[in-house]
C-alpha cells in the first residue's frame, strides 16, 4: 500500500468525488473527526493500493485534489476521532466507510462481525471496541464523470390533474418476462425493453412509481433465512443506484437509458427515496457510512447520546435539523432530477424530514427548502405523511406543493365494498378528494394520491381472497405485517374452485378498481393488480426474493387489464374526472361544475339518508357547463337494486358485474329504471 500520490488542497465546496476532466477532488463533511484518510482500491476492490490524508479542513469539509485519479476509481474512507459511544461519537478508522455523496458502488456487503465497530458479543456490546479492518467485506465508492448530454429527452411533463401512477418493483417487473433476455431481467435494463414499456402503454399510465432502487444491502439476519431485502428500504447511498439493478457495476447509463425510454413513452419515472432512516440501524448495527463519518450529526440521538432518537422503527432516525445532513438530502434530490432526469420523488415516514424532535412541523427548513428549490419545486413531490414517533400521523398537514398518500382513502374504499355499515359519508368525501382532509391553502384534489393497494399490504387479489395475513413464509411466526387489512375472503381463505366465490372475488376487484380510477385526487394502483397478481395472503412480503414478488407476464391476457385499461380511458377522457378543483354540491367554481348525491330511488340525499349505518347504496351526478352529465352508482349490499336514472337517455361507461369499461359506449342509451346488481357500480353518461 503506498501514499505517494500526490495530494493538492483542492475544494470543499462540493461534496463527494468530482471529476474535472484531469483529477479527482474528494470532499467529506465530518464536524467531529480528528482525521480523514482516503483508501484507493485496485480494480476487483480487494486491495488497498493507498491511503492518502486529506490535507485541509474547511467549514467541516475535509477535501484534498488528487490529479491522477481517473473515473473507475474504487475508494473508501477512513475517518478518526473518538470512540465514545456514551457521547455520541463511534469513529472507528479500522472500518472501511461509504462516501455518502458516491454516485456508484461497486461489490456488495459481505456479512462480517468486522463491520462492526465494537466486537460482537462482547459482554460491554456497543462499548466495547473493534481492531479488524473491514474492508474486505465492504463495497467500494466509484469516481463517476457527470451526466453526458442526454440530447432530445423531454420530459413528459404530466399535469397533476392527469396523473395515474403504477407503482412497481423493478426486479419484481421482469424477473420471469418472457421478451426479456434472461441476463437483463430483474434489471433496469429489463424495465426498459419495449414489451415491459408496451404493457405500462397499454394500461395508459402515465407515470411508475419504483420501491426504492438507491443502494441497499441484504440485512444479515435475513440472509441467514434464507431471505433478502427485497424492497429495499434500508439506503446505504443516497446517490448510487443498486447495484442489483446494474449489468455493470458503476453503469449508470444503464438507469438514464431506462428513464429515457419511458419518457419518450410519455410516462414519467418517481423514485420512492428513504431519506428518514439508514441501514445502519440502531447502536447494535454495522459500520457502513455515516455512524462512522460523524454519528452525532447524522443521526438523532436520544436523551443518553448513546442510542438513537428512533421514529422509523428501523433503529435510527437521519438528522435533517443538521444542515449538512439536510444539504446531502437536497444535492441528491437534484442530482437524480437534474443528471438522471427523474420526475418525482415518494417519501418514505415523510414525517420523519419534517420532525422537530418529538412533534412534526410542516415549515421545517428541509420541506420548506424544496418548496423553495428552483428544480426540486418543478418535480412532483409525495408524502408518505406519517411516521411511528409522537405526533408522526400527519396526512393532510404537510405544506401546499406536496401530494401526500391517503390511507383513508384505502380504508374507507375497502370497507364501503366490504359492506362494513356506515361508510356512505366517508365515502362520499374520498370520492371528491378528500376535501374534508385537503381543501386548504389552496390545495387541489390531486393532493391526496389515492389507493386501495400498495406494496404493503394485501394485492387486490388477496384483498378479496383472505380475511387474515399469512406471512409464516417471513420467518417471524405470522407477528409481523398489520393485522387491521379491511378484507373479505368471500366465504373461503384463499385460493379456491369455487366459480361463485371466484366470481364475485372478480367482480369486487373490479369495484374496487374502479373506484379508484373513477374518484377525484390522484390514482395509484399496484404493480400486477390489473390482472389478479397473488403473495398468497402475505401482507407483508419485504424479504420474499421468489416469484411471490414477481409480475406473472402470462396474466397479461387476463380481462382484468383490459378492464383496467378501459377504467383508466375513461378517466382520462372525461374533464369531470379530472377536475383540478373540488366538487361538491353546488355551483361554485368558475366552470360551472358541481356534483348532487341521490338515493338509487331518484331521490335526492338528505341528512338523515346519510346518517343511516345500514346505507349500502348511493349515487352521484356530475354537472358542467360544457360536460356531457355523469351519473355514478354504487350498490355495495348483498341484494340487487333497482336504479332510478334522472330524466333522459344514458349510456353505460362502466358496469362492474357486466366487466365494462369503455371510453366508446355503443348501443341503444337506456333510461328510466335499470337493474343494479348487488355488490356492483355503474357510470353513467348522457346521451347527446
Amino acid at each position: 500500500m503506498s501514499s505517494a500520490h500526490r495530494i493538492e488542497p483542492g475544494s470543499g465546496a462540493r461534496l463527494g468525488a468530482t471529476w474535472d476532466g484531469a483529477g479527482t477532488n474528494f470532499a467529506l463533511f465530518s464536524a467531529h473527526a480528528e482525521k480523514v484518510e482516503l483508501c484507493l482500491f485496485n480494480r476487483d476492490g480487494r486491495r488497498e493500493t493507498a491511503r492518502i490524508a486529506l490535507p485541509e479542513y474547511t467549514n467541516q469539509v475535509w477535501h484534498g485534489y488528487l490529479p491522477d485519479v481517473r473515473p473507475g476509481q474504487l475508494y473508501g474512507y477512513r475517518v478518526h476521532g473518538p470512540y465514545a459511544p456514551e457521547a455520541g461519537h463511534r469513529f472507528n478508522a479500522n472500518k472501511l466507510l461509504l462516501d455518502p455523496h458516491a454516485r456508484a458502488h461497486s461489490g456488495e456487503v459481505r456479512w462480517h462481525d468486522s463491520l462492526f465497530g465494537y466486537k460482537v458479543g462482547s459482554p460491554r456490546e456497543d462499548l466495547s471496541f473493534d481492531r479488524r479492518d473491514s474492508a474486505r467485506s465492504m463495497p467500494k465508492c466509484v469516481v463517476t464523470p457527470d451526466a453526458s448530454s442526454w440530447g432530445a429527452d423531454r420530459r413528459p411533463r404530466t399535469d397533476w390533474s392527469k396523473t395515474v401512477i403504477y407503482e412497481a418493483h423493478v426486479g419484481g417487473m421482469t424477473m420471469s418476462a418472457p421478451h426479456v433476455d434472461e441476463p437483463l431481467r430483474g434489471t433496469f435494463e429489463g424495465l426498459a425493453q419495449p414489451g415491459t414499456i408496451a404493457h405500462l402503454k397499454r394500461l395508459g399510465i402515465t407515470a411508475i412509481e419504483l420501491l426504492p432502487i438507491h443502494d441497499f444491502p441484504d440485512d444479515r439476519h435475513l440472509l441467514d433465512r434464507g431471505l433478502v431485502n427485497w424492497w429495499g428500504y434500508n439506503t446505504m447511498g443516497f446517490f448510487a443506484p443498486a447495484t442489483r439493478y446494474l449489468m455493470q457495476p458503476g453503469a449508470l447509463d444503464e438507469f438514464r437509458v431506462m428513464v429515457r425510454r419511458l419518457h419518450d413513452a410519455g410516462i414519467e419515472v418517481i423514485l420512492d427515496v428513504v431519506y428518514n432512516h439508514t441501514a445502519e440501524g440502531n447502536q447494535m448495527g454495522p459500520t457502513l457510512s455515516f455512524r462512522g463519518i460523524d454519528n452525532a450529526s447524522y443521526y438523532m440521538l436520544g436523551d443518553d447520546p448513546r442510542y438513537y432518537y428512533d421514529t422509523t422503527g428501523t433503529g435510527n432516525t437521519l438528522n435533517l435539523s443538521n444542515r449538512r445532513v439536510n444539504q446531502m438530502v437536497l444535492d441528491s434530490l437534484r442530482y437524480w432530477v437534474e443528471d438522471c432526469h427523474v420526475d418525482g420523488f415518494r417519501f418514505d415516514l415523510a414525517s420523519t424530514l419534517g420532525r422537530r424532535r418529538d412533534h412534526f412541523d410542516p415549515h421545517h427548513a428541509f420541506l420548506d427548502a424544496v418548496l423553495q428549490d428552483p428544480v426540486l419545486s418543478q418535480a412532483k413531490m409525495i408524502a408518505e405523511p406519517w411516521d411511528t414517533g409522537n405526533d408522526g400521523y400527519q396526512v393532510g398537514n404537510f405544506p401546499p406543493g406536496w401530494s401526500e398518500w391517503n390511507d383513508q382513502y384505502r380504508d374507507t374504499v375497502r370497507a364501503f365494498w366490504k359492506g362494513d355499515a356506515g361508510q356512505a359519508p366517508a365515502l362520499a368525501d374520498k370520492l371528491l378528494g378528500s376535501a374534508s382532509t385537503f381543501e386548504h391553502d389552496g390545495r387541489r384534489p390531486q393532493a391526496s394520491v389515492n389507493f386501495v393497494t400498495a406494496h404493503d399490504g394485501f394485492t387486490l387479489m388477496d384483498t378479496v381472497s383472505y380475511n387474515d395475513k399469512h406471512n409464516d413464509a417471513n420467518g417471524e411466526g405470522n407477528r409481523d405485517g398489520h393485522s387491521h387489512n379491511l378484507s373479505w375472503n368471500h366465504g373461503h381463505e384463499g385460493a379456491t374452485d369455487d366459480e361463485g366465490i371466484n366470481a364475485l372475488r372478480d367482480r369486487q376487484r373490479r369495484n374496487l378498481m374502479a373506484t379508484l380510477m373513477l374518484s377525484q385526487g390522484t390514482p395509484m394502483m399496484l404493480m400486477g393488480d390489473e390482472y389478479g397478481r397473488t403473495q398468497h395472503g402475505n401482507n407483508n412480503a419485504y424479504c420474499q426474493p421468489g416469484e411471490m414478488n414477481w409480475f406473472d407476464w402470462d396474466g397479461v391476457d387476463d380481462p382484468m387489464v383490459d378492464f383496467t385499461a378501459g377504467l383508466i380511458a375513461v378517466r382520462q377522457s372525461r374533464p369531470m374526472l379530472t377536475y383540478e378543483r373540488f366538487l361538491h354540491d353546488s355551483n361554485g367554481n368558475p366552470e360551472g361544475r358541481y356534483v348532487h348525491w341521490h338515493r338509487i330511488q331518484g331521490d335526492d340525499m338528505n341528512p338523515d339518508i346519510w346518517q343511516d349505518p345500514e346505507r349500502r347504496a348511493v349515487a352521484i351526478s356530475f354537472h358542467g357547463k360544457a360536460d356531457r352529465t355523469l351519473y355514478l352508482a354504487m350498490n355495495a349490499g348483498p341484494e340487487p337494486r333497482e336504479l332510478h336514472l334522472p330524466e333522459g337517455r344514458w349510456h353505460r361507461l362502466v358496469d362492474t358485474a357486466a366487466d365494462l369499461a369503455t371510453p366508446d359506449p355503443k348501443g341503444e342509451p337506456v333510461e328510466g329504471e335499470v337493474p343494479l346488481e348487488s355488490r356492483s357500480l355503474i357510470l353513467f353518461e348522457a346521451a347527446e
